[in-house]
Formats: C-alpha cells, structure tokens, sequence
C-alpha cells in the first residue's frame, strides 16, 4: 500500500510539473492537485472563477498522450501564496 501511495504521489508531482511547462504562471499558485484517473487529467483548482481560467488555457494546449479527457474542478484548499 505504501509503494502504491508514493507511486500515485510521483505521477501527481509529473502531472504538476507538466501543467508547470504550459500554463501562465499566473495560474499556477490556483491549481491545487492534479490527479490521472483512466485516461482522464483532473485539474483541482482554489475557486470557480480560476477554474474558467485554467480550463480557457487548457483548451488552447494539445492534450497529453493516453489523456483523452481533461477536467477541472474546484477543491479550495492551498491558494496562492
């Protein structure tokens, strides 16, 4: 159970690192999580208004490979700063 927490733990700071590469900076301190889920990417961002953000600058970027959905939701937690 431990291997499997820290190999879901990996993939999330991937994924983090890979929206790090794409998105306006300005956006990143609103993205919260980001978990792959059966070839679908869900983007946990900190409020409504940042996830309209988020989701307008992924549609703009071609999707990753095995990813044939991207989502975004909120889930308030960590903001920015």
């Amino acid at each position: 159970m431990l291997t499997s927490i820290r190999e879901q733990r990996s993939r999330q700071v991937g994924w983090r690192e890979w929206l790090a590469q794409r998105l306006p900076e300005a956006l990143l301190p609103h993205v919260t999580g980001v978990v792959e889920r059966q070839g679908e990417l869900v983007i946990f961002t900190t409020s409504a208004s940042w996830g309209v953000r988020i989701r307008y600058a992924m549609a703009e970027l071609e999707p990753p490979p095995a990813i044939d959905r991207i989502h975004v939701r909120v889930m308030p937690g960590r903001g920015p700063g």
